[in-house]
């Protein structure tokens, strides 16, 4: 049975699996994703017993905008609801923001549609990006 929660309580060794198995950059950095997560604004992660199978962030000012960096699922995992469940706790605990805003690519792109986010009419994402993964 999948669990929710929002302890902080997370090891790195927990996270990492998760990150390498989605083949994210920011695994390469172990120190600072662990900082940028345990200080993000909410942090919601997703537990089979003691297994950290999946992971979602947010940053926000707290009152207009919030930020989705990440979400992240094991892929051995994956299809069984646990991102959706994670977003769904994210957009109720955001529900009275102005702006929730995240960038998605390629397959992400459908999940979060499912989610109820839209393109942002004619805006463009953009960045200064020290990863090498998209």
């Amino acid at each position: 049975m999948i669990t929710f929660s929002e302890r902080r309580d997370i090891a790195i060794s927990q996270i990492l699996p998760i990150y390498f198995a989605n083949s994210w950059s920011s695994a390469q950095k172990p120190q600072a994703l662990h900082q940028a997560l345990l200080n993000s604004h909410s942090l919601i992660s997703a537990w089979d017993g003691a297994r950290l199978v999946g992971i979602g962030n947010a940053i926000s000012d707290g009152f207009l905008v919030v930020y989705y960096p990440h979400l992240l699922v094991h892929p051995d995992y994956q299809g069984q609801g646990i991102g959706q469940g994670i977003m769904d706790m994210m957009k109720q605990r955001y529900r009275a923001m102005h702006m929730q805003m995240l960038v998605a690519d390629s397959e992400a792109i459908a999940f979060y549609e499912k989610c109820g986010f839209t393109r942002a009419g004619q805006t463009e994402p953009m960045w200064i990006y020290a990863g090498t993964d998209h």
